[in-house]
Parts: C-alpha cells; structure tokens; sequence
C-alpha cells in the first residue's frame, strides 16, 4: 500500500471509526486518539513490510481493542463480552453516523448551530430564540432549512434517507 492510498483510506474511514469508538468508549476525546494510534500502528506495520489482507476489517479491529485496552486503563470494564464485536452492522451504523455528521457540519454556521441546539441540546424554539436574540420564526426557518438540506444531502443518489433523530 503507498503512502497516498493510506492517506485515502484515512479520510474515508477516519469519521466512521471515531463513531465507532465513540459508542463504546463514550469519550470523544478517547476515541479520537484511539483511532489516531491504530492509524498510525497500522501505518508502521504497513511500513515494516507487513501485508494487511483487508485494511477496513484490519482497523476496525484494532480500534476496538484500542478501545478495549482504554476501558481496561480506567477500570470501567466488568467483561470483555461486554464490548459488541466488530460487525457488518456496527461498521455500516457507524458509517451512516459520519455521513450524517458530515451533512450537519456543511449546514451554513447559524443554521447548524440552531439544529444542535434544537436535535442535540434539546432546547424548544423558543428557548433557542431567547438564547441567540432570535425571533421564534427565525428559529423555525432555519430548523426547515437545516431540515430541507440534512434530506437533500443524505438522499443524493439514494432512496430517501431516514435521519433516526429527527
């Protein structure tokens, strides 16, 4: 694998295996850095010559035990069973989330920070309006345009997409 294939499959994987991570270590600060270090274990495995038959399953499976050994290092963990093995599922789960979180962080700057506020904070529009100095219209605007975007990003090229949170 060259240095620029590796740089590839690490802009298309990096999102999804922090959600990965992210759901089982429940820290994104945590899950971040683990998947940082299975990258960059991959990347001098890679370098010392060993061949990696199926990268994406490989990394997956290492940021699961970076995850492991991470809950292992605060003493959270009861049972290893506890940790969901690598699934088609979980990958495809964790996929779909980065593509979801892709879409929101290309909603224009006031527009996301309505929808946050709203999907993620759970605030009513009229709390949203009192807190930005906005009229509660204003907040439902830009919650149908956020709306509007977040369907037409996630639909391109597919059947409608189902946002589990909206």
């Amino acid at each position: 694998m060259t240095e620029k294939e590796f740089a590839d499959i690490f802009r298309r994987l990096y999102l999804p295996l922090g959600m990965y991570a992210m759901r089982i270590v429940e820290d994104s600060d945590a899950a971040e850095d683990i998947v940082q270090n299975s990258f960059m274990k991959a990347w001098q495995s890679i370098s010392d010559g060993t061949e990696i038959d199926n990268f994406k399953s490989f990394i997956y499976r290492s940021v699961r035990n970076g995850c492991i050994s991470h809950l292992r290092g605060l003493r959270e963990m009861a049972d290893i069973d506890s940790i969901p093995d690598v699934t088609e599922e979980s990958v495809d789960t964790s996929e779909r989330d980065a593509c979801i979180w892709r879409a929101i962080d290309a909603l224009p700057e006031r527009c996301r920070e309505i929808f946050l506020m709203s999907k993620r904070d759970g605030l009513s529009n009229e709390e949203i309006a009192e807190e930005l100095g906005l009229s509660e219209k204003t907040v439902k605007n830009q919650l149908t345009k956020a709306f509007c975007r977040l369907r037409e990003a996630l639909s391109t090229g597919h059947k409608p997409f189902f946002l589990p949170f909206l």
